[in-house]
Formats: C-alpha cells, sequence, structure tokens
C-alpha cells in the first residue's frame, strides 16, 4: 500500500515533524508492506527523517504572469468564477503523485482552524476524482472554524480522525459520519536523550515554551511571562530551561526565549536549548525536566507524554481537547487573555507545584489510555482500505 502525507509545510516547526515521524511509524508497524511517502513545501527541511520511504518536492508553483496559464487561470476565474485550473495548476507537485497512491493523509493538524484553504479542497477534490481515499489525519477544528464551504469539503473525505474529544463531538454535531476519535499520533514518539548541557539540574529543571504566535495574539503576554520567571526564581530553587519547539522565519520561538535568557542569564539558573535540535532531541530534554510550561501544543505532548506535570500557555480547541481526554477537564490550560494576568500565572504555576504528585499519577494512568487511541487512528485507516 503506498500512503502520501500531504499538507505538510516543513519541519522546522517540530510539532509537524514530530506528527510526520510518529505517524510514519505506527503506520509501518500496524500495516505489513506499507510504504509511506511525504510531500513536503519545504523538502530540504525533512531529509533527517529517515523512516520514510520517500520526500518529494509539494511546494506551491507560481503561474508567470501573461503566460498561457496565467491568460486561462484568470478568464476562469472572472468569467466562470472557478478557480479550480489555477489551483490546479499551483499544487501540481502534489497533484501529480495522486495516481502511485493508494491513500492520501492531509495531516496538518490545525490547517483547517485558519480560515478557508481552497488549495486543499481542490486538492482533495482532485484525491477523489481519482478514486483514492482520502484521511484527514489526526486534526483539530473548531465551532468557530467552520463553514458551508469547508463542511463540503470535510464530507469528500472517506476517514476524518479526530485527535481529540471535543473535535470529534464538533464533527459529529455537524452531521458528519465519517469522524472517528483517536489521539495526537506524536504522544507515541520516541525520544533521544543528548547529554545535558551545562547549567542543566537534574530532578530540579522547569522548561519553559513561549512561541511569537501566542504573543502577537496577546502582546502584555511578554511581560507576564517574564513576571512568571522572576516568582519561579524567587519561590523555588529550580533552573528554568527555556525550550524553543518552532524554528521558523517569522515563527521562531528562539529569538522570542532568548529575550528571557539575556535578561535572567546572570542569576546562573537560566538557560536556553539550542535552536537546531530534532523533535525527538527536544524531547529527549522535556522528558527529564521535573515541569514543563508551554505555548507550542506538541512541546506540552512530548511533556504529556513523558508524565511531566504540564501548564499549557494560550489554550486552543487542541489544547483544551488534549487535557480533556487526559484529565477529565481542562487542567492548567490558560486562555489567551489568561496568559497576560500575572496573578493567574503565579496561582496557576503555584497550582501545578502543589498537586505535582496527583498530576503524575493521573498522567501515568491516562498515557497508556491515551497511546493506545493514537494506535487506533492506524486501526481505522486498516478498515477503509480493506
Amino acid at each position: 500500500m503506498n500512503i502520501m502525507m500531504f499538507a505538510h509545510d516543513g519541519s522546522l516547526n517540530r510539532g509537524c515533524e514530530a506528527i510526520v515521524r510518529s505517524s510514519t511509524d505506527i503506520i509501518k508497524e500496524k500495516i505489513g508492506g506499507a510504504k509511506v511517502y511525504l510531500a513536503s513545501g519545504r523538502p530540504e527541511t525533512d531529509k533527517f527523517i529517515t523512516n520514510l520511504d520517500g520526500i518529494v518536492n509539494g511546494a506551491n508553483l507560481n503561474i508567470t504572469k501573461y503566460s498561457y496559464e496565467w491568460f486561462v487561470s484568470s478568464l476562469k476565474v472572472k468569467i466562470l468564477h472557478d478557480e479550480s485550473y489555477a489551483l490546479g495548476k499551483i499544487h501540481h507537485n502534489i497533484i501529480k503523485h495522486i495516481k502511485d497512491m493508494d491513500v492520501c493523509l492531509s495531516i496538518g493538524g490545525d490547517n483547517y482552524c485558519y480560515g478557508e484553504q481552497p488549495g486543499l479542497y481542490e486538492i482533495d477534490r482532485r484525491i477523489k476524482s481519482k478514486g483514492k481515499k482520502l484521511v484527514l489525519w489526526g486534526c483539530s477544528i473548531g465551532e468557530e472554524d467552520i463553514s458551508e464551504r469547508k463542511l463540503e469539503d470535510l464530507k469528500l473525505f472517506d476517514l476524518i480522525l479526530a485527535r481529540e474529544t471535543l473535535t470529534y463531538r464538533i464533527l459529529k454535531s455537524k452531521g458528519l459520519s465519517n469522524v472517528k476519535l483517536c489521539a495526537d499520533p506524536a504522544f507515541t514518539m520516541k525520544k533521544e536523550e543528548l547529554e545535558l548541557p551545562k547549567g542543566w539540574k537534574k530532578g530540579e529543571t522547569i522548561g519553559l515554551n513561549f512561541s511569537p504566535l501566542v504573543w502577537n495574539k496577546n502582546k502584555k503576554s511578554l511581560v507576564a511571562l517574564g513576571d512568571l520567571i522572576k516568582h519561579i526564581l524567587n519561590t523555588t530553587n529550580m533552573t528554568i530551561a527555556l525550550t524553543p519547539h518552532v524554528i521558523d522565519e517569522g515563527n521562531n520561538d528562539y529569538e522570542i526565549l532568548y529575550r528571557y535568557y539575556k535578561e535572567f542569564r546572570n542569576t546562573g539558573r537560566v538557560i536556553i536549548l539550542p535552536d537546531h535540535l530534532s523533535a525527538k532531541q527536544y524531547k529527549g530534554y522535556i522528558a527529564r525536566m521535573r515541569f514543563f510550561i508551554g505555548a507550542r501544543t506538541h512541546a506540552t505532548i512530548a511533556a504529556y507524554s513523558n508524565c511531566i506535570p504540564t501548564m499549557v500557555l494560550g489554550y486552543s480547541v487542541k489544547s483544551k481537547g488534549i487535557a480533556m481526554d487526559i484529565f477529565g477537564y481542562e487542567k492548567l490550560v490558560l486562555s489567551i487573555e489568561e496568559i497576560s494576568d500575572n496573578k493567574k500565572l503565579k496561582n496557576s504555576f503555584d497550582e501545578m507545584v502543589k498537586e505535582e504528585d496527583e498530576i503524575r499519577q493521573i498522567l501515568k494512568k491516562s498515557l497508556p489510555i491515551v497511546q493506545k487511541m493514537s494506535y487506533k487512528a492506524v486501526d481505522y485507516l486498516n478498515e477503509i482500505v480493506m
């Protein structure tokens, strides 16, 4: 069976890398003879993912102005209000591989949380027109994200795998009968442990991840998080390891975390992890932390999956849903508005420290169940191709 993952824009987002790595592993583990290929918008960033059977260039193509394609596209759009020809040309690097595949997995996770996706809709339509199986793999979609056009696209899928209960309930409430509940595949990703950096305090290091994406949604959060760092330094003996997880230009965690490093490095208790590690290597460090505070979903998944008490900054439907599936409610998940509230941040951190043992016990009990749900995705996949 040939499987192509698409809707992936490269692995400088280590969460996207984690999805590709872990999905490939669990698919190959449970489906004998499966070959997994990745269509990547930036294939040069994925070359170190060695468990794939191939990586193809899935980058968008430009339509040259005044070319034949440009004239045809313009006429179809302006006169017929038809984008399909233009979108087919733009996404040709993905579309041309559909004929060689048995199943196509749209793996973006939260791609459907960011407005209309006409390019994806066109790819999906082409996949179905060629009689191939189409799967939305491990998605999160909020109530506010669903439009009539998006709903029509979702109806095309042979299988939609919601990675948490909130999304599952929302999609079912829209009348979709092709939805199954699973868990994010990254819960199963293996870790790689590198040598601990200078300044790391064994058993007494807390990880902190923050992102430009969250900061841009609440500008006051930058100062509030700095106050939280001061609170941690003043009330504990722990070292803080600033932990980037997305290192993409214009959306680089390392750049925003380095501000805190410069401000607090003279304390001798604030260090920063490098900006070039793989998802497995970041997970290897997170696994040896005592606590974790994170804005990036897959950084928090790395913590949860190693039973590390975790506080989530700036929730989305995915982080709310994941916490609910682990704890039964939104445990230590702060909204975009709340992360600029100094008192709320400090109280949530103090709550995490106070309830450390209880949280660890819940995580130890929940983790095998969640990981089983990750593997359940492959069972559902297998059912539609049998």
